[in-house]
């Protein structure tokens, strides 16, 4: 494990793999490298040909978590770990991260060469934007009572989880994990915006080489959104992962990243 201290002096924890040009990874909702979901394995397999910065983002496994927080901290982060591998990186993003990744592009400029993202989960749908409403105005009052369970457990049911089913996650040895990142969760809800919308007027902006990928097997407006971005970002491509649902395998991404970063 390596750390870099933040603008804002929080300490950020990261993994470093291989040489050549630098890859960060931005983890999604949740995860960090100790409770991974395939990151660890992703990094190897571009370890021969990058540099990859695996890191836990604030207020999750050995990062810090300085308060008060506002989304610029978490791209101040990013930065922080660009400026660590010699002042330029590719980022790739997947889910949450993907989004966060966006708002490095957008922030950070020409310090990221391209961007990749994996299913940003913007959602245009305008009953799915007032879900969004609703959700993040529950989460942030149960994390501000201290209810870090009812807070993991409203993201939980809204990435699908049945009400019924709650209970018995919340008896799984797993669920203090949950538990300890759930003041994280309003972390991505920054990242994804008030209504967690395609912010395509933004996204016009982002100057990077691009690529948005989605898998054959996931939700559809996972499709959309990366349709619509695809059409905002000026230098941006499209890729669908067959077989592919939400939770990516690393074997038929790292290919995919290694041919879009060495172009």
């Amino acid at each position: 494990m390596k750390t870099i201290t933040s603008k804002d002096g929080t300490t950020i924890a990261f993994d470093q793999y291989g040489s050549g040009p630098a890859v960060i990874f931005i983890h999604g909702a949740v995860q960090y490298r100790a409770f991974d979901q395939g990151m660890v394995q992703l990094a190897e397999l571009l370890a021969p040909h990058f540099t990859v910065i695996n890191y836990d983002r604030r207020g999750r496994g050995d990062s810090g978590d300085t308060q008060p927080f506002v989304l610029e901290r978490e791209i101040e982060d990013i930065e922080a770990l660009i400026d660590s591998v010699g002042g330029s990186a590719y980022l790739y993003g997947i889910s949450s991260g993907a989004a966060l990744a966006l708002e490095a592009a957008l922030k950070l400029g020409a310090k990221v060469k391209k961007l990749a993202m994996y299913e940003p989960p913007y959602n245009d749908d305008p009953d799915a934007r007032k879900a969004w409403v609703n959700y993040t105005t529950q989460l942030n009052q149960a994390i501000a009572e201290g209810r870090k369970g009812d807070a993991m457990g409203l993201f939980m049911m809204l990435v699908g989880m049945p009400a019924e089913a709650l209970e018995g996650m919340r008896q799984d040895p797993m669920w203090p994990l949950f538990e300890a990142v759930a003041p994280t969760l309003a972390y991505d809800a920054a990242a994804l915006g008030e209504e967690s919308a395609v912010p395509a007027k933004r996204a016009a902006k982002v100057a990077a080489s691009t690529l948005l990928m989605t898998g054959s097997e996931t939700y559809p407006f996972m499709h959309t959104a990366a349709d619509a971005l695809t059409a905002a970002i000026p230098n941006a491509q499209r890729r669908t992962l067959e077989g592919q649902s939400h939770e990516v395998a690393s074997d038929v991404l790292a290919p995919v990243l290694i041919e879009f970063f060495k172009k």
